[in-house]
């Protein structure tokens, strides 16, 4: 049965070259890593390692249960209350996965009686929140922000919120988050602003929703995972304690989802220790982003994103291949997760690249590109 519905489906996608593989990696790879999201260099950072290390003799492999019961630990309260002093929030809330923070908050806060306004652009994670939300969606073009104030403007709904990402995660472009609270403050709405391509880049690391010091208004909202520059798992809400309060009792996805691990707690509060301590690395990011977007011909990106336009969905996985082959990792994202619907190649900065690393990707890079194009 499976296989009379399933198998025209796979057909279509390999007729249109969009047919994906997992590939396991292995412990040992020697390869220039511009594929992942360890934007700080920190997943195989020693004081990484150890405090989850430690973390794992202290509490064990698993958090236990759901946080309400027995899943909530001190490693969590200290993550959350440690997080929103570095971020300027009032206070955090830690779900098991970013994923679930941006399920949690939009599903707690929506229904009939709250309009939803989406950027084009948001994350599947947002798109699903709308989509399980029971409120009315508007989706609006990218970075739009007189559609996003017709939508607010002529809702009937006493509540809205504004969904966009800091940089989004594709093209690496930036929200312009002033404009945008000024207009969820001008039409009673709130934003939701998701930096998980912010925190440890931008904002010399705080995110950019401090750095336009947003942080701390009642109207904003941040959601972030822990799973990009903070070398973990995870996600955090951050905003008003009254928001924390009602995600505990209103939030499907924290209420009924088995606590975040311990042992991820503790390898996010020893990254954050570590951002802490050497806050030149968020530097080092941009200082490599601006250099690959260089030699690729490419605008600058506000994060550690660098998306290279491809002429098709083939010829991004063949450049990528060939990159594999001469020893450098690169993304390729196709549709349908691209937003724009263009195939390209995404490069990410890490602020631990050594010089002559970033020196082969560059060489590697372009000639791939080059035979492609």
């Amino acid at each position: 049965m499976l296989e009379e519905w399933l198998a025209p489906k796979a057909v279509a996608l390999e007729a249109r070259g969009l047919t994906r593989q997992l590939r396991a990696r292995q412990p040992d790879e020697v390869l220039v890593d511009l594929a992942g999201n360890d934007y700080l260099g920190l997943a195989r950072d020693p004081r990484v390692v150890e405090a989850t290390v430690a973390a794992v003799r202290e509490w064990g492999t698993g958090a236990t249960a759901s946080r309400l019961v027995t899943g909530t630990t001190a490693l969590h309260a200290e993550l959350e209350s440690a997080s929103a002093e570095y971020t300027g929030h009032e206070s955090a809330l830690a779900f098991s996965s970013g994923y679930l923070a941006n399920l949690g908050v939009i599903t707690a806060l929506g229904g009939p009686g709250t309009l939803l306004v989406s950027d084009e652009h948001v994350h599947a994670s947002l798109v699903d929140a709308c989509r399980l939300a029971r409120s009315r969606v508007e989706v609006t073009p990218h970075n739009d922000l007189e559609a996003i104030g017709k939508a607010l403007a002529e809702r009937n709904e006493p509540h809205a919120l504004i969904l966009v990402e800091s940089v989004y995660s594709v093209l690496g472009d930036a929200a312009p988050l002033d404009a945008l609270s000024a207009l969820a403050r001008d039409h009673g709405a709130v934003l939701v602003v998701d930096e998980a391509h912010g925190l440890g880049v931008t904002g010399n690391g705080r995110g950019s929703v401090s750095a336009a010091s947003l942080a701390g208004l009642d109207h904003v909202i941040v959601t972030m995972t822990l799973s990009k520059a903070m070398a973990s798992q995870g996600g955090l809400v951050l905003g008003p304690a009254v928001l924390r309060n009602h995600l505990i009792n209103r939030s499907r996805p924290f209420i009924f989802d088995t606590g975040l691990a311990p042992a991820a707690c503790a390898a996010a509060l020893a990254a954050l220790r570590v951002l802490q301590a050497e806050p030149d690395r968020p530097a080092a990011i941009h200082t490599t982003a601006a250099r690959l977007a260089r030699v690729c011909g490419v605008e600058p990106s506000s994060g550690a994103v660098v998306s290279v336009p491809m002429p098709g969905p083939r010829e991004a996985v063949r450049a990528a291949g060939q990159c594999l082959a001469n020893g450098v990792r690169v993304g390729v994202f196709r549709p349908p997760s691209v937003p724009d619907g263009i195939s390209r190649l995404r490069l990410t900065a890490q602020a631990g690249l050594s010089t002559p690393d970033l020196d082969l990707a560059c060489e590697v890079v372009v000639a791939a590109i080059q035979e492609v194009s």
